[in-house]
């Protein structure tokens, strides 16, 4: 069963899981409160379970690096650099997986929408919509230049690790300035920053789901909060 949220929800949820993640987690309810807002079971509603599986193991991974073996034995400069990027991963992630799951299941005409309705200047919602079909677009490009690279032999097992970086990159980075361009041209061409008020066939409105979400991220919010600051 999937669950169509709103943007503005899903924007408040990203809102919310930044700022607790700006905050060091000092205990273990602590970090139990952060590691219950990430949105594994949203992913899982959303069908994108190959993504929900793999944050997961990811992310267990790290905190059980950083948290049960490498805290114990941590000499050495190879256990300190685990340590430092398994809690950088555990410190940042919640919030990235937050905002690959609202790039994943939020069309373009609903952010735009969304945003409008919020009142937000049109330079900052033309900007943001085009990073958010900047990165799966890239995504795209990459894998049609690494299959391409595959069918002339140029990969890490093939003896050619210096051409996979030089035949992979080089195009991937060309291939970012012009989806740029493109995808700025293509909010132009909608209608995007013009003077004329735009309408939107999209017809948003928060639902119960949408309020009842909101009081739960708030509430875990405010016991995080509480629990830190105020003993």
């Amino acid at each position: 069963m999937s669950l169509k949220l709103d943007p503005r929800t899903k924007l408040y949820m990203i809102f919310v899981v930044s700022a607790v993640v700006m905050m060091s987690a000092t205990t273990p309810f602590l970090w139990a409160v952060r590691i219950i807002m990430i949105p594994i079971f949203l992913l899982i509603m959303e069908k994108h379970y190959a993504a929900a599986f793999r944050f997961l193991i990811f992310y267990g991974t790290a905190l059980l690096l950083t948290f049960k073996f490498l805290s114990e034995n941590s000499e050495g400069f190879l256990s300190a650099f685990l340590v430092g990027y398994c809690g950088i991963i555990v410190q940042f992630m919640p919030a990235m997986i937050t905002a690959w799951y609202v790039v994943r299941t939020t069309k373009i005409g609903e952010f735009v929408c969304a945003m409008q309705k919020m009142h937000i200047p049109d330079g900052i919602t033309i900007s943001l919509a085009v990073v958010m079909r900047f990165f799966p677009t890239i995504k795209e490009e990459y894998t049609a230049i690494r299959d391409a690279m595959k069918m002339r032999g140029i990969m890490l097992g093939g003896g050619n690790a210096a051409g996979m970086i030089e035949y992979r990159l080089i195009p991937l980075l060309f291939s970012c300035v012009n989806i740029g361009d493109e995808l700025s041209a293509a909010a132009v061409t909608r209608g995007l920053g013009g003077k004329v008020k735009r309408t939107s066939v999209q017809e948003l409105k928060m639902k119960a789901a949408d309020y009842l979400l909101m009081l739960l991220f708030t509430a875990v919010l405010v016991v995080f909060v509480v629990s830190k600051y105020i003993r």
